[in-house]
């Protein structure tokens, strides 16, 4: 079975929590293999570039506007949490444990803009 953005968005939407419960890396990895692609393991959502990689997505720069599948690995930010974060665009929304305001998932993240890396699994 190859990438069904489908299913994977269908998935994150319908088990989003009503506010965050601070495991984005496991509802965005669970979401993705749904959508039939298995991502290894990782503690840190900030540390799952790499494995996206090497489950075949590839980096696109944050000047390409977002398309259905696509995730984001943002770094931690100064007195935020050390694990970043990370989330999925359903073509629409984005969504990580729940459903999210904008790219960024919160007023920490959206007031600092740390470092982030989109990726695409064609």
């Amino acid at each position: 079975m190859g990438w069904n953005v489908r299913t994977a968005s269908n998935w994150i939407k319908n088990h989003a929590e009503p506010g965050p419960t601070h495991n984005c890396a496991t509802y965005v990895r669970r979401a993705i293999l749904a959508g039939g692609v298995n991502v290894p393991t990782t503690h840190n959502a900030k540390d799952y570039g790499p494995m996206l990689e090497h489950a075949g997505f590839r980096k696109i720069p944050a000047t390409v506007p977002p398309q259905a599948g696509d995730v984001v690995v943002i770094q931690p930010y100064q007195g935020g949490h050390p694990a970043g974060h990370i989330a999925l665009y359903d073509g629409q929304d984005w969504f990580s444990d729940f459903k999210q305001r904008d790219l960024w998932g919160g007023p920490g993240y959206r007031a600092s803009k740390p470092a982030y890396q989109m990726y695409r699994k064609n």
